[in-house]
């Protein structure tokens, strides 16, 4: 199950760097902004980040991380902000946990809350490499991230989103032990802790037979698809 494509190990907030600069004033929209990761590094550098999320608990985590930021409880599909208010929208790993029926609305009120020529950044893992591969004992995610990568491509075919730039590079992490890395994914999602003792003997398997073995531990790889897009207008 390990990934057979080469591809480059990236940095996403490099990336969104890249394409939103200069970040200072800017207006930015973290759609499923969990714990508010990415509010906190995009306020760092002089955006004006806000998130929204259905999650109270992660958003309590994320007005603690930012107390500033314009953090409110809601879905991807019904966004709580008016037409045009961002000048860029962001699905960091998001869009594959909205529900697939609703996976189209989302990205269509990412639009509108962006206005005409905004910026829609999505950022999803595919369902290849060795990270992925570790957690599929735990949870299986491949319908759900193919069924995000055919919302945006809909999306693009009918118009609604316009495509700048596509990227693909390797999201690399390092886990000294085995509770390491079963920490990070139950980090990702809590729903997943009570899969952990059945999973436990096949994950620890996957990881001693796929993972890079450094001198730090198991080095993980988990393919990163970037859909840098446009609102039409």
């Amino acid at each position: 199950m390990a990934d057979a494509v080469a591809r480059p190990t990236g940095d996403t907030l490099g990336e969104i760097e890249a394409i939103l600069s200069p970040l200072q004033g800017r207006r930015i929209l973290d759609i499923g902004c969990g714990p508010g990761y990415l509010v906190k590094a995009l306020a760092a550098r002089g955006a004006v980040a806000a998130g929204i999320d259905p999650d109270e608990a992660a958003l309590a985590k994320a007005r603690l991380a930012s107390p500033s930021a314009d953090i409110r409880l809601g879905p991807a599909e019904a966004l709580p902000f008016g037409d045009g208010a961002f000048e860029a929208a962001i699905f960091l790993n998001s869009l594959h946990h909205v529900p697939v029926a609703s996976m189209t609305a989302a990205l269509a009120e990412a639009v509108r809350v962006v206005g005409p020529g905004g910026t829609v950044i999505v950022v999803e893992p595919l369902a290849e490499g060795n990270f992925f591969a570790a957690l599929v004992p735990v949870e299986d995610e491949t319908e759900i991230r193919h069924a995000a990568q055919a919302a945006i491509g809909q999306a693009l075919a009918a118009g609604a989103l316009l495509l700048v730039r596509e990227v693909e590079y390797d999201r690399a992490e390092t886990y000294p032990d085995l509770e390491a890395f079963l920490a990070r994914i139950v980090a990702a999602d809590p729903e997943r802790r009570p899969r952990l003792a059945q999973a436990r003997p096949e994950v620890e398997r996957r990881l001693n037979a796929l993972a890079e073995h450094t001198a730090q531990g198991f080095l993980l790889r988990q393919p990163l698809r970037l859909h840098h897009m446009k609102a039409p207008g």
